[in-house]
This record gives structure tokens, C-alpha cells and sequence, in this order.
């Protein structure tokens, strides 16, 4: 594509480098933007035509001369290697901060002969980019040392320009796709990457607006697909294999390193012996419009496509993550399960010797903001829900993080629209493949409220209420909001079971995708039935979590309520009223946790999985960072 530079050029000597296609062709569209820029300053006319003209002429010919020289005879010529080499430089900051760039290298025989596996490759791909970006840095070097320019204090710690992504490929021949998919096979297929991280990336928009729901027709027009300007990433989204097409173009392409950041990749075996994949999402559709927004389920190839069109008002990464976890949550609900819209964590409990105090030892995430319930039988034969989860990253708002927490954050993140105020956001690796991949029964499950204050010396968590009040609370789902969705800051919304995407009823009781409502409430009934039996063998707790995170800003709380409620203004109640619930939840765990190892085999230790319900902003990953800090599980 037009911005986008893949490399796949094996150099290892400045003068392959600066004689590559690849470099060439970076070049080449450095001097295009650098051109259409000066065509814009009319204001000084002169001064950019000349340049143009100067950059016009400009080709790799220049610096490998400058490279293979031993000096300048006359001052003119010394002159004129500075003005390249210093255009050049330009080239190089504009490389590592503004343009998009892809190091590829096919690696078929991992799965033609097995003589490589996908670790191999990956710390193969690792190589490549490290070496790549070595090579910039020395070619860079010596241009300038020939020049003159290196003189005094070198800087060259802190300058990244590893590739975006580095990826190794195999060829999507092996995906078995059905045969109404065929062009699909002709974009390689991602099986392992090194994405650049600290990178923030600014994309034309930064909230949802527009609901991701069920059409009537199939939205991918594969009659008009163009294989060369796709990038296809495999991910195991919970049980089900989602395979993600991404539009070269800029704007789009920017999920890539996001969507690698949040979800594991999926397992070559699958893609190899795997018929297809249960859905295919596409983003940035060019042949597409908003009529095509939207998930369908191909009955005949039994399939699930999603798709969102090349438009700028969709190019933001919530219109990546929301409709990969649609197409999960879809597929689990037509598979029997629950999706819940929560964050869930397994923690582990031992007991004191000398005590048999209950302390909490580790804090595993399950899922950062979506999973699912799968009800399944135990080994003493008593049905479960259990619980999976679907991300290793979390796609974190910044907005209620403390400084210490965006801190242990740098290093790991690839972020989106830093400067554009409220809603920046990070993808932040925060669990491994194997936690949420694997199932434990849930222990506790509670719907997180963000509104109501909780008076001094009360509880945050109540779970002294029947299971179908419980579920009540589920149903309607209220919270209010931050701002970062079509409702307004402040206001309070109701979304049913806090949108399993897609939602499923309206807040006026309205039905949307009424077959899949219809099996959703059939794996409710199923669902109730367990819970209410382990509840009252008082093995399970249902209920409520006050997080009161958006309790300042909900305009039915007055001044007077919350200074009552001990906090000095409203913003101190965003800051700290997590903390209050993070203490809650700690005296429930070590409860629970007494509880449940009378019960169990092993009496040093048991594992209590906690699952917060709530839609965006109600409190899920600010309390869980509270937890962190005052466990001091980590240094926050």
C-alpha cells in the first residue's frame, strides 16, 4: 500500500542496505510526503520550489557514494553530502516516529517439513528485528561521521527503529478455508511476530459510536478482494479460532500491533488441521459501507464473518477489539455458554502456620474484560460454571490510572491517541495464553456498580440477596458512564447482563437479534439452576460490588451525599473509592477462602476466582490495580 513499507530484504552491511529495494522504497515515499508537504506553504513559494528540486533528485546513489568516499576535496561537495545526509537524518526520525513498517520472512517449512516450530521462528523474527534495526543505526552513523556531523555527544541509546511488526509468515494455502473463501488463502498468514512497543499511534478516531450488530447479508464481497493489501493474523479467542484481515492502508493497519498485543495467537496445529476458522473479521473493507458493519452468521460454510468498513469514523482500535469479542461471545452463546463482559481473577490462598490466617499470595488474571461461563461437571460429578477467559492484554483507559501504574505500563504498550485527552488508551499485556485458556470454577460472581455511594463503615460488596435478585441487577445493568461511547459523561445507561456483545435487549425491553436472545435466555435458565444449588450449599456467592467510580460525576449524587461518604471532593472519588471495594474484595477472598478449604484436599492452599461484571469504566481494572497495591503484589 501507499504508506506502508514491508520489508523483506535480508541485508547485513550498509552498502545492501542503502542498494535494497526496500530502502529505495522507504525513500521513495519519504520524498513524496516531504513534497506534497511544500506544495502546501504558498506562503513561500521560492523557497519550496527550490527544495523540490533538490529533492527530486535525491536516490540511494547519493549516500552509497557518500559512503564509499575518503574525504571531500572541494567545500562545495562537502556541503552538498551534508544537505543529503541531513535529509537523510529526517528520513530516519520520520521512520521511527510517523511510518508504518512491516519485516516479513515466509517460513512455510513449519509447517511443509517441521524442521521449524513457531518458538524457533519467533526467536528468529526477534533476530531479525534487532538486527535490522542495528543496521539503521550503524548505516546512519557512518553517513554522518563521513559527513562531519557526529561530533561531540553521540545519541543513539532511545532511538527505536525496529520495524512495527516482524513477522513470520506461512503461506494461507494451509488455512483450510472453505471454498466460497478461497481468495482469503492468498494473504499469508501471521504465526509469529516482535511488535515495537511504547509506540502511541494516532488514528482518526477515538470512541465508538455505532452499535456492531447481526445483518441479513454476508458484508465480504470477495469478488473485489485484493490479496496484496491484506495482512491476516490468526487468533485463539477463548475455544474459538478467529482469523483477523487487516487493510495495508494507514489507519488501519495500526491494529495489527494492538489486536497481537491483546489476544494469543493461535496454535499452528489449528490452522493446519483445523477445517476453517469458526469466524473471519475483517477491518478496513475499502469495497465496503456502513451497511456493511456488522457480523453474519454463513450458515452453509458455518462460519461467522464480521466486518467493518474503511471509514474514518471506524478507524479506532474499540472498532478491532469489540467485534473480535463479538464474534467470540456470538459463537459461545450458540455453543450453550455465558459470555460475561468482566474482569476476573484467580487468586491464591495460603494459610499462616503459626496462625492459619488466610493470605493471598498471587493475583492471576482470567480476563481483563471479557470471558466465558461453561458449565461443566467436576470431578466429584456436581455441574460448575467455569470460567475461561479470552485476552492476555488489557485495553486499558489511562483516564483513572494513577502515575505509578502508567509507569510500570512503558515498555509494554502500544498505545492510541495519547494527545487526544480523555479516552487515550494502552494494550498492556497483563496474563499468559495458559490462564485464560484454562477453566476454574467460579467462586464468586458479582455485578460491579459504579454510582452508588456507600456510607462510611458499610460494606461494598453485598451478596446477602437471593440468586434471582442477583441476577435482576445482571439483567438490567446499570452503570453510568464515562464518556467514551455515544452516552454522555455522567449519565447513567442500562445495558442487559452489561452488553455481552451485542447487546441483546434494549433498555426499553425491546428485543434485538431475537434468535440469539432466545439462547441466550435458555443458557440463563441452565446457568440459574447450578448457581442457585451451589449457593445454597453455600459453595458459591452472587451479588453486587460497589466500585462508586463514576459516583462523583453521576449528577443524582450532590455535594453534601458525597462529602458524607468521607470524600474531600468529586474527583477524589474516582481517584479513591476503588481502594474501598479493593479491601472488600480482600476480606471476601480470605473468607471464602477459610470456607472453601474445609472442603478441600489440599489444606495449604486453594484457588478463589472472582468475576466482576460491568461495561466499560464501572470499576473492573482500577480496583484490580488498588488490589495490587495494597496486597503489595506490586509496587504501586
Amino acid at each position: 500500500m501507499e504508506n506502508l513499507l514491508e520489508i523483506r530484504d535480508g541485508c547485513t552491511t550498509s552498502e545492501q542496505f542503502l542498494k535494497s529495494l526496500s530502502f529505495s522504497r522507504y525513500l521513495a515515499l519519504y520524498k513524496q510526503e516531504f513534497i506534497d508537504d511544500l506544495d502546501h506553504r504558498s506562503e513561500h513559494r521560492p523557497e519550496a520550489r527550490h527544495k523540490v528540486d533538490f529533492i527530486k533528485e535525491i536516490c540511494a546513489r547519493h549516500f552509497l557514494e557518500i559512503l564509499d568516499s575518503d574525504g571531500f576535496d572541494a567545500h562545495h561537495d562537502l556541503e552538498k553530502a551534508k544537505h543529503h545526509v541531513r535529509f537523510l537524518d529526517g528520513a530516519f526520525h520520520h521512520f521511527r516516529r510517523k511510518s508504518y513498517s512491516r519485516l516479513i520472512r515466509l517460513q512455510n517449512e513449519v509447517v511443509s517439513t517441521g524442521a521449524e516450530t513457531p518458538e524457533t521462528v519467533k526467536d528468529k523474527v526477534t533476530g531479525k528485528a534487532v538486527n535490522l534495526a542495528d543496521l539503521i543505526l550503524e548505516t546512519r552513523r557512518k553517513l554522518m561521521k563521513k559527513v562531519g556531523l557526529e561530533y561531540g555527544v553521540r545519541r543513539s541509546h532511545g532511538l527505536e527503529v525496529s520495524p512495527n511488526v516482524t513477522a513470520g509468515e506461512i503461506s494461507g494455502h494451509y488455512f483450510r478455508l472453505p471454498s466460497d473463501y478461497v481468495p482469503l488463502s492468498h494473504v499469508p498468514v501471521t504465526i509469529a511476530a516482535d511488535i515495537r512497543t511504547g509506540v502511541d499511534y494516532s488514528t482518526p478516531s477515538n470512541k465508538r459510536a455505532l452499535p456492531f450488530y447481526e445483518l441479513d447479508h454476508n458484508p465480504l464481497r470477495l469478488q473485489d478482494f485484493e490479496p496484496d493489501d491484506w495482512v491476516s493474523v490468526p487468533l485463539q479467542v477463548g475455544a474459538y479460532l478467529i482469523i483477523a484481515y487487516i487493510h495495508k492502508s494507514r489507519g488501519c493497519i495500526e491494529m495489527e500491533p494492538g489486536l497481537l498485543n491483546l489476544f494469543p495467537f493461535a496454535r499452528v496445529a489449528d490452522i493446519r488441521n483445523r477445517r476453517a476458522a469458526d469466524g473471519i473479521f475483517v477491518f478496513g473493507d475499502p469495497t465496503a459501507d456502513l451497511d456493511d458493519l456488522g457480523y453474519y452468521w454463513d450458515e452453509k460454510n458455518q462460519v461467522l464473518v464480521g466486518l467493518v468498513p474503511n471509514r474514518d469514523e471506524l478507524k479506532y482500535f474499540g472498532y478491532a477489539k469489540k467485534p473480535v469479542l463479538t464474534l467470540h461471545n456470538v459463537l459461545a452463546i450458540r455453543n450453550g455458554e455465558i459470555p460475561l463482559h468482566c474482569g476476573c481473577t484467580r487468586y491464591i490462598v495460603k494459610f499462616d502456620e503459626q496462625s492459619d490466617e488466610p493470605y493471598i499470595t498471587e493475583m492471576l488474571i482470567k480476563a481483563d474484560d471479557m470471558g466465558r461461563i461453561h458449565l461443566q461437571k467436576g470431578d466429584d460429578h456436581v455441574m460448575r460454571p467455569f470460567f475461561y477467559g479470552t485476552e492476555t492484554g488489557a485495553f486499558a483507559c489511562l483516564d483513572g490510572f494513577s502515575d505509578e501504574a502508567k509507569m510500570q505500563m512503558e515498555g509494554r504498550e502500544v498505545g492510541y491517541n495519547k494527545d487526544t485527552g480523555s479516552n487515550a488508551r494502552q494494550i498492556v499485556p497483563v496474563t499468559d495464553c495458559e490462564e485464560v485458556m484454562t477453566g476454574a470454577p467460579l467462586d464468586v460472581l458479582l455485578y460491579m456498580n459504579n454510582f452508588t455511594l456507600v456510607e462510611p463503615g458499610e460494606s461494598t460488596i453485598d451478596t446477602d440477596m437471593s440468586v434471582e435478585e442477583a441476577i435482576d441487577h445482571l439483567r438490567l445493568g446499570e452503570r453510568v458512564a464515562a464518556g467514551s461511547t455515544q452516552t454522555g459523561r455522567g449519565a447513567k445507561e442500562s445495558s442487559y447482563w452489561a452488553n455481552p456483545f451485542p447487546l441483546l435487549k434494549e433498555a426499553d425491553g425491546s428485543i434485538l437479534h431475537p434468535e440469539l436472545y432466545e439462547q441466550f435466555v435458555k443458557n440463563e435458565k441452565e446457568f440459574i439452576n447450578v448457581v442457585r444449588k451451589l449457593v445454597e450449599q453455600n459453595e458459591m456467592q452472587i451479588g453486587v460490588a460497589y466500585s462508586q467510580l463514576m459516583a462523583g460525576v453521576y449528577k443524582d449524587n450532590s455535594d453534601e451525599d458525597i462529602l458524607r461518604c468521607g470524600y474531600k471532593d468529586r474527583d477524589d472519588v474516582e481517584m479513591n473509592a476503588p481502594v474501598h471495594l479493593a479491601e472488600g474484595l480482600i476480606e471476601l477472598i480470605k473468607s471464602t477462602a477459610l470456607r472453601k478449604r474445609e472442603s478441600s484436599a489440599d489444606k495449604e492452599e486453594v484457588s478463589i476466582t472472582i468475576a466482576l461484571v460491568g461495561d466499560s469504566r464501572t470499576g473492573k481494572s482500577e480496583t484490580a490495580e488498588k488490589m495490587e497495591g495494597t496486597l503489595s503484589l506490586s509496587l504501586i
